[in-house]
């Protein structure tokens, strides 16, 4: 028998720490190679760790909500054989690609032929094999749909014959994708006197400190507008079921926003920039942010030289990292870098907003809910799919002429969208 340390480890070269969200299993479990160990949390992306040998877990040295400096030991797994200490994960291929590329496949493990019981179909803590997380992120089967997939392997897994057939099923229409709570309750940890005190976890608490410090740091200035959606709204209705045949996911508003924006930032160039003192630094890039929505808070993984990528290379950005944000398989250097933000408020029902910057950032975007409502055009009342646009954007550098200026610009990149091209 041999003991295999588990480490810490540094998730990029920025990283100097790390906080241990959650412990998949306890002191005494057996675990599998590859198996998830545990979930950390670093001041850039939060990440499932897996086990590094097959074993038995005999110690856990740091707890959860514990931070500790990167390399260090945090438990003991007691191994059969041979090991290695859970070292940097190598980044993945798809953060230089705009096509999602599968990752390397590891052994499905093997399916047993007696039927599962159904307790044992939906275990609490399910474990996905790296096979079943390729193939699910490759046909768009979210984390939400993957956990009631019913499975047929050891202990209710979900096999590879499972989720081809789940998406087999899903593609005739034989499945219901059952609604995912948008947030996860907090865990109380004290009530007192009708008043129950929560601590927060790690990803909202570093929510609080960025969000807290950018405001500090910018003078935040919003305004808001609207577009006409009618062009992308008729081209999308039009090219999407032939869309998600072939790419395998839907075709959503997103990467359209993307694009205006991006042509918008190489007219107006000073909106791409940033502040270091008194100097401003202008970016010869184009990285777009776009804002994933988790259970627990909010993430930014960001579209690298957006400006080289078409409609359809921006669609499948889009898609690959908003899936692998939610599957928590994103490296640091996917959520750095980028020169401007686009967030989505009205994927809730919501009109506008007025998103706070993220640094060092000048300038972030909010998109309202597309809605078909009347307008008023050449005197007449027409009915409309519209959508409310806001920017929050930095008074040091950007002034409202320059805001606006640039603001109507996405509009009118949206209302004259050449609806004449392929995707």
């Amino acid at each position: 028998m041999a003991t295999i340390e588990v480490i810490m480890p540094q998730m990029g070269e920025s990283i100097a720490e790390g906080t241990i969200v959650k412990w998949h299993k306890k002191v005494g479990d057996p675990v599998k190679k590859d198996e998830t160990l545990l979930e950390i949390s670093t001041d850039k992306v939060d990440s499932e760790i897996p086990s590094p040998s097959k074993g038995i877990l005999k110690k856990i040295l740091v707890n959860e909500n514990e931070t500790v400096e990167v390399h260090t030991v945090i438990a003991h797994i007691e191994s059969e054989g041979d090991g290695e200490a859970v070292k940097e994960p190598e980044k993945d291929a798809t953060a230089e690609s705009a096509e999602p590329q599968p990752s390397e496949e590891k052994t499905e493990p093997a399916p047993v032929t007696e039927k599962s019981s159904p307790e044992q179909e939906k275990p609490k803590d399910r474990f996905f094999s790296p096979l079943v997380l390729n193939i699910a992120r490759k046909e768009s089967v979210s984390m939400g749909e993957l956990e009631n997939v019913p499975g047929t392997g050891a202990g209710g897994r979900v096999t590879k014959k499972d989720i081809l057939k789940y998406i087999e099923d899903k593609k005739a229409g034989k499945t219901e994708e059952k609604p995912v709570e948008a947030f996860a309750a907090p865990h109380v940890e004290v009530s007192r006197g009708g008043v129950e005190v929560v601590q927060m976890d790690a990803m909202r608490k570093k929510i609080a400190e960025h969000m807290v410090q950018s405001v500090k740091t910018s003078p935040h200035v919003s305004s808001v507008t609207e577009a006409d959606m009618s062009r992308i709204f008729t081209f999308r209705e039009k090219h999407k079921n032939a869309f998600e045949k072939r790419e395998g996911f839907k075709l959503t508003y997103t990467p359209f926003m993307v694009d205006a924006v991006v042509k918008a930032l190489k007219k107006y160039p000073l909106m791409n920039a940033s502040i270091d003192g008194d100097k401003i630094l202008m970016k010869k890039f184009i990285n777009i942010g776009v804002a994933v929505a988790l259970e627990n808070g909010l993430i930014v993984p960001v579209i690298k030289h957006a400006d080289e990528k078409n409609l359809t290379g921006l669609a499948r950005a889009v898609q690959d990292l908003a899936v692998r944000a939610r599957n928590k398989k994103l490296v640091p250097d996917e959520v750095q870098g980028g020169t401007f933000t686009i967030t989505n408020p009205g994927i809730f029902g919501n009109l506008w907003g007025t998103p706070i910057i993220s640094q060092p950032q000048l300038a972030i975007l909010g998109v309202g809910v597309i809605k078909k409502r009347p307008v008023v055009i050449d005197d007449m009342i027409a009915i409309k799919p519209m959508v409310y646009i806001s920017m929050s954007y930095d008074h040091r550098l950007i002034d409202g002429a320059l805001g606006g200026m640039f603001l109507q610009t996405v509009v009118r990149n949206l209302e004259n969208f050449d609806d004449k091209q392929s995707i």
